[in-house]
C-alpha cells in the first residue's frame, strides 16, 4: 500500500513525503514526482533533474522521461534505521536554469520479516530453595528488529507450579520479563526444573522465538545482593580510549561466606552495546571496550546484575550519556559545477552548487563556507546546508584565463575542523579586443627601380583574444595615390602582414606612398584597427646629367667668340646642365676633357663657367673646340659630354673662313634628308593620290624655306651697346642679352634655351657658301622689327 503525503510545494522549492513498505523489488513505483510537484516532463529534462543524496547508497531512481520515482536498491528498514521509528530517508531533486530544489522524504514502513530471537539458546538459573515467595528473577530479553506491531509484543512462560511471568517496559519502550516465585522450591523434590520462555510479536502472520530455562535448585541463601543506587548516571566522551573507566557500581550482601561474595555482569545488552562496554565482574568498574561515537548513539541505557554465590541477584540501571567531540570535519558534496564560463557573464552568474554536511552536533556541526577574497567570486547560502558559487564581478579572460577556486568549509568546534574543495574554472573567450598595432605609424624605405614583388616591410598586430577571435587578417584600405588605386602600387599578405611592391618605383615620379592597413580579427562580429604606413622611395643614380646649354639645334652650329684682346679670366660661356636625380646624385661637377689648346681655357668645377686662363695672343688658332664632361656625384657616377666651339677672332670675316669647313658634313646630311623625303612623297603618291596636293604644298613650302636656310651665315660676335669691361677682366656685366637670328624654317629647331653669356650668338647654317655681301644684304630682312626670325633672351645672373 502506497501512502502519499504532499506537504508543500512552490516554484523555488517543495517537499513531498512518500510512504512505502520495505523490501520492495527494484523498479517498483514509489510515486509520480512530476505530477505531484506540478512539473512538466520537458522541464525535468531541460533542467537536468537529478537526485542528490550525499549517501553512498542511492535507494531511489528518477525516471525523467516518465517523471516517476522508482526503487533503485533493496530497502531494509532494520538495516536503514534499526529500532528508530518512524524510519525515513530524505534526498533532494535539483533542477537548473532556474535552480529549483525539492525535498523528498521516503518513509519506510515495517514488514514483519524477522522473528523474535534470544541471544542464548538456554538460560541457566541457580535458585536457592530458601528463596522467598515473590522473589524475582530477570530473564534475558528477546530481540525483534521489527518495530511497532511487528515488534516484540509479549512473553509467554510454559505452565508450571512455582513461577509466574511478569512483563515490564524499559525506558526505551522495549519489554523484558521476570519470573516471580509464587511457590517455594523444594530441592529434594525437584532439584532441576525445565521451562520454556516464548517471545511473540504482533505481526501477521505472527512470529515467535523460544529459549529454554534450566533452573538448578540450591541450598538456602536467604539474603540477596542490594545495589546502593537504583539508577546510575554517567557521561563519557566519544572516541574515549579503550579501557577508560566510566563509573563503578556497588552492591552489598548481608550473607557471609560464599553467599556474600558478589559478582557483577551486564544484562539485556543490545548487540551494538555489548561491543562497546564491559564491567569488571569483581570490582564493578564499567569501562569502554570499543569506539564510542556520538553520531551513532547519543545515550546508552543498560542493566547491571549483582549476584551472590547463592544465586540471589539484584539489578540496577545505568544511564550513560555520550558527550560530543568535534571529530568530524565538514563534508563538501558538489551538486553542480559549470566550466568553462563565458568572460562576458554578468555578475551573479551561478557557477556551482555545493552541499555541506557536518555529522557533529551543536557548535561542532555549525558550518560556514568561504573562498579567497581576491578572486572575483563569492559564495552565498539560500538554503540550509546548500551554497551557491557565483561571479562577483566581470571576468576578463585576457587578464586571467582560468581560476582555481578553493572553497573552505569550517565548523564552529574547538578546535575548528575544516575541509577544502578546489574547483578549476576556465574562462571562455569573447571577441572583446580589437587587434592592436605596436606603432601608430610604420615608416619604410625602398630604393627606386626595385623589382616587382619585393618585400617592403611587415606590419604586425596583436590580439589578446584566443583561437578564431585572435586570428588576424591584414587588409589594404582603399585609397588613391596620384589618381590611381593604391593596390596598383603595393599589396599586403592577409596572413603574414608582409607588404610587397606591386611594381617598380621611380623616385622622379613619386617620392613617397602613404597607405592604410587594416588588421581585422576573425570574431563575430569582427573587430579591427588601422595603421598608417609611409613608404619613402630613395633615389638611385639612374639619370645622367642633361646639358641645357650649349646645344646643337636644327643642324646649326653654335660658336662662342672670344676677342684676341680678352684678358685672363675672360668669361667665354657657361655650360648649363641639370640632373633629375636628387641629393648627392644631382651634385654636378664640370671638367675639361679635351681642348684644342688646354692652356688657354678652363672650366669651373662647380659652376661650369668656361674662362680664359691666360692672355689670348695672335698665335692662338681661330677655331677652338672644347669637350666638357658633366659628371654627377652618384655611385656609380654618370656623366654627359658637350662640345663647345670657340672662335678666337676680332672680326667676322676671320671667323667665316675658319668655320666654313664645319658645314660640309651638315650639307651632306641635309641633302640626304631631302632625297629621302622626296622618295617618300613619290611612293605615297602612287598609293594615296588624295595626298598629292598636300605633299606638293609641303614640298613647295620647304623649297621656299631653303632660300634663307642656305644663307651660310657664319657666327659673328655682336657686342651690345651696354657691354663694357668695367673691371678690366674681360667678363660681362651681370645684366646681358642674347640675340638669336634664325631662318624662316625655325620650326625645325624647336629647342631654345636662355643661357648666361657675355656676347650675342648667331646661329650659322652649315651649308652657307655665300659671300659677306650676301649676308649683309640678307641682314636687312633679319633686322626688321616685326620679323618672326628674331628672338631675344634676357637673363640676369
Amino acid at each position: 500500500m502506497l501512502l502519499l503525503l504532499l506537504y508543500c510545494f512552490h516554484v523555488v522549492s517543495g517537499q513531498i513525503r512518500y510512504s512505502i513498505p520495505e523490501e520492495m523489488k527494484k523498479g517498483s513505483l514509489i510515486g509520480n514526482v512530476a505530477q505531484d510537484l506540478g512539473l512538466d516532463l520537458k522541464r525535468l529534462r531541460s533542467g537536468r533533474a537529478r537526485i542528490v543524496t550525499g549517501e553512498n547508497i542511492q535507494y531511489t531512481e528518477l525516471k525523467t522521461d516518465k517523471g516517476i520515482l522508482v526503487v533503485n536498491e533493496r530497502i531494509d528498514r532494520e538495516q536503514l534505521c534499526g529500532d528508530v521509528t518512524p524510519c525515513s530517508f530524505s534526498f533532494e531533486i535539483i533542477l537548473e536554469n532556474p535552480m529549483e530544489l525539492h525535498h523528498i522524504t521516503i518513509e519506510v514502513l515495517d514488514v514483519n520479516d524477522h522473528l523474535p530471537i534470544f541471544k542464548k539458546a538456554d538460560i541457566d538459573l541457580e535458585i536457592s530453595e530458601s528463596a522467598n515467595v515473590g522473589a524475582r528473577f530477570v530473564l534475558d530479553n528477546a530481540e525483534d528488529p521489527d518495530v511497532g506491531v511487528n515488534g516484540l509484543q509479549n512473553y509467554v512462560l510454559t505452565s508450571n507450579d512455582n513461577f509466574v511471568l511478569k512483563q515490564h517496559l524499559n525506558p526505551d519502550g522495549s519489554k523484558y520479563a521476570e519470573m516471580v516465585l509464587q511457590k517455594p522450591l523444594d530441592r529434594e523434590e525437584y532439584p532441576r526444573l525445565s521451562l520454556k520462555l516464548i517471545a511473540v510479536d504482533g505481526g501477521t502472520p505472527q512470529r515467535s522465538g523460544t529459549v529454554n530455562i534450566e533452573i538448578t535448585v540450591l541450598d538456602a541463601n536467604d539474603n540477596a545482593p542490594v545495589f546502593n543506587q537504583s539508577v546510575y548516571k554517567a557521561t563519557v566522551v566519544e572516541n574515549a580510549a579503550k579501557g577508560t573507566n566510566i563509573i563503578t557500581v556497588n552492591a552489598t550482601d548481608a550473607d557471609s561466606g560464599s553467599y556474600g561474595y558478589i559478582t557483577y555482569s551486564l544484562s539485556n545488552l543490545k548487540n551494538n552495546v555489548a561491543d562497546l562496554l564491559s564491567i569488571d565482574q569483581y570490582s564493578g568498574v564499567l569501562s569502554v571496550s570499543g569506539p564510542m561515537d556520538f553520531e551513532r548513539d547519543k545515550k546508552y541505557e543498560l542493566r547491571i546484575d549483582a549476584k551472590d554465590q547463592g544465586g540471589l541477584t539484584d539489578s540496577s540501571k545505568v544511564v550513560i550519556e555520550v558527550v560530543d567531540v568535534n571529530d568530524n570535519a565538514p563534508v563538501i558534496n558538489v551538486m553542480s559545477f559549470t566550466s568553462p564560463v563565458s568572460e562576458d557573464s554578468p555578475p551573479g552568474t551561478t557557477i556551482g552548487i555545493i552541499n555541506v554536511k557536518d555529522l557533529d552536533s551543536g557548535d561542532n556541526g555549525q558550518v560556514t563556507c568561504s573562498i579567497d577574497r581576491n578572486a572575483p567570486f563569492k559564495i552565498k547560502s539560500n538554503l540550509r546546508n546548500y551554497y551557491t558559487l557565483v561571479t562577483d564581478s566581470v571576468l576578463d579572460r585576457e587578464t586571467v584565463s582560468d581560476y582555481n577556486i578553493t572553497v573552505v568549509a569550517t565548523d564552529a568546534g574547538s578546535p575548528p575542523l575544516s575541509s577544502k574543495k578546489t574547483f578549476h574554472l576556465k574562462v571562455s573567450d569573447v571577441n572583446d579586443n580589437a587587434p592592436v598595432f605596436p606603432r601608430g605609424v610604420y615608416n619604410a624605405f625602398i630604393t627606386e627601380n626595385n623589382s616587382p614583388g619585393v618585400s617592403v616591410l611587415t606590419v604586425r598586430a596583436k590580439d589578446p583574444d584566443e583561437n578564431q577571435n585572435a586570428r588576424i587578417s591584414y587588409i589594404l584600405e582603399d585609397s588613391a595615390i596620384g589618381g590611381s588605386p593604391v593596390s596598383q602600387y603595393v599589396s599586403v599578405n592577409a596572413e603574414s602582414g608582409v607588404i610587397h611592391a606591386v611594381r617598380s618605383f621611380d623616385y622622379e615620379q613619386i617620392k613617397q606612398l602613404i597607405l592604410v592597413v587594416k588588421a581585422q580579427d576573425g570574431g563575430s562580429p569582427p573587430l579591427s584597427s588601422n595603421v598608417t604606413v609611409k613608404i619613402l622611395i630613395q633615389d638611385q643614380n639612374d639619370n645622367a646629367p642633361q646639358v641645357l646649354y650649349p646645344v646643337l639645334t636644327g643642324g646649326s652650329l653654335v660658336a662662342e667668340m672670344v676677342p684676341r684682346s680678352a684678358d685672363v679670366g675672360y668669361l667665354v660661356t657657361k655650360v648649363v646642365a641639370v640632373d633629375v636625380d636628387s641629393g648627392q646624385n644631382a651634385w654636378l661637377s664640370y671638367k675639361l676633357q679635351k681642348a684644342t689648346d688646354r692652356a688657354l681655357f678652363e672650366v669651373g668645377l662647380q659652376n661650369g663657367e668656361i674662362r680664359t686662363i691666360r692672355q689670348v695672343t695672335d698665335k692662338d688658332a681661330v677655331k677652338q673646340r672644347l669637350t666638357v664632361v658633366v659628371e654627377d656625384n652618384g655611385q656609380p657616377s654618370r656623366s654627359a659630354t658637350v662640345n663647345v666651339n670657340v672662335a678666337v677672332a676680332d672680326s667676322f670675316p676671320e671667323v667665316l673662313s675658319e668655320f666654313t669647313d664645319f658645314t660640309h658634313d651638315k650639307e651632306y646630311n641635309d641633302n640626304l634628308t631631302f632625297y629621302l623625303v622626296l622618295a617618300l612623297a613619290v611612293v605615297s603618291f602612287l598609293f594615296i593620290t588624295c595626298l598629292v596636293v598636300i605633299i606638293s604644298v609641303k614640298i613647295y613650302r620647304w623649297r621656299q624655306s631653303r632660300i634663307l636656310y642656305h644663307s651660310n651665315l657664319p657666327v659673328i660676335p655682336y657686342y651690345p651697346p651696354r657691354y663694357s669691361d668695367t673691371l678690366g677682366t674681360g667678363t660681362l656685366q651681370h645684366v646681358y642679352n642674347y640675340e638669336v637670328c634664325r631662318t624662316t624654317d625655325s620650326r625645325k629647331s624647336d629647342c631654345k634655351f636662355g643661357t648666361v653669356g657675355s656676347q650675342n650668338v648667331l646661329i650659322m647654317d652649315p651649308s652657307s657658301t655665300g659671300t659677306m655681301q650676301r649676308i649683309q644684304s640678307e641682314k636687312n630682312i633679319l633686322d626688321e622689327p616685326d620679323s618672326p626670325l628674331e628672338v631675344s633672351y634676357g637673363a640676369g645672373s
